[in-house]
């Protein structure tokens, strides 16, 4: 199958480790794509959930496809958010085309990009990681419930549901957060004169232009793929929010994850392990 060429994809909040994370969406669209930057934004790997020890090799797959598409030429720059924080301490390490970096500054087409997972604006895990935590808690919580819903649902042939996206899109508190976050990333852009500012973090994917002292920003949020499945592409001059359908059954050797990581290292030119 032959691959979509985009000039710039931004990916974030994938949620590898967690019940919610929708991998073989995820896999299906990175596997439909060739871009030539990538920007994983943040929460790629879940590291607050480690200690539950799930990690099924469709989402070993995921890490697979990127490094795949990285050995093919896409430039790939993994900037950590809150969840997979630990990265951070890898900050300016580059292995051939994968470079982390806490944020990323670039130019488009004359404009210029700030790219940034968004947490640091996050007021909560600045200064209550204990509060934060508690409420990823309820959350992981609210996920699980609605993946075990959604395995009958999909038994039954009917169509998923997302219970927290309907919860927050109905919950005025929230609503007021998104707009606050929203508007905060927008003012420092504007500060910094940047004509892009690019997120994730709170799970809503959106396109819009904010006024902020006469002066117009882009701000663009990638959305998630536990709720949303999207991405921003920014491809011929124009951006957009791509929203994955139903990911097609795999019909390919069910294989685990141990085999997967020994393909990954053979594609990577490195050393496979003992058998």
């Amino acid at each position: 199958m032959s691959r979509r060429l985009v000039d710039l994809v931004v990916i974030s909040d994938i949620h590898l480790g967690t019940y919610g994370c929708r991998a073989s969406e995820a896999l299906a669209y990175l596997s439909s794509i060739k871009p030539q930057r990538l920007i994983l934004n943040g929460d790629i790997v879940d590291g607050w959930q480690f200690k539950k020890k799930y990690w099924p090799a469709s989402h070993t797959k995921v890490v697979k496809e990127i490094l795949h598409l990285a050995a093919k030429g896409t430039e790939v720059y993994y900037l950590p958010g809150n969840h997979d924080e630990y990265f951070r301490k890898f900050v300016g390490y580059t292995l051939g085309n994968i470079h982390i970096e806490n944020k990323l500054v670039q130019e488009i087409d004359g404009k210029t990009a700030w790219f940034f997972h968004g947490d640091v604006f996050d007021v909560t895990m600045q200064h209550s990681k204990w509060l934060t935590r508690l409420g990823s808690e309820s959350y992981d919580f609210l996920i699980w419930l609605n993946y075990q819903v959604n395995r009958v649902l999909e038994f039954m042939g009917k169509e998923k549901k997302s219970f927290s996206k309907q919860i927050k899109n109905g919950v005025k508190s929230a609503v007021k957060y998104i707009n606050k976050f929203e508007e905060l990333c927008a003012e420092i852009a504007v500060s910094k004169g940047y004509d892009y500012v690019i997120c994730g973090h709170i799970h809503q994917p959106e396109i819009r232009t904010i006024s902020f002292e006469e002066k117009n920003v882009m701000y663009l949020n990638s959305g998630d793929w536990v709720e949303n499945m999207t991405a921003l592409e920014y491809n011929k001059g124009e951006w957009n929010i791509h929203t994955e359908g139903a990911a097609p059954k795999d019909t390919t050797e069910d294989k685990n994850t141990e085999e997967i990581f020994q393909e990954m290292l053979l594609e990577l030119g490195l050393p496979t392990a003992a058998r």
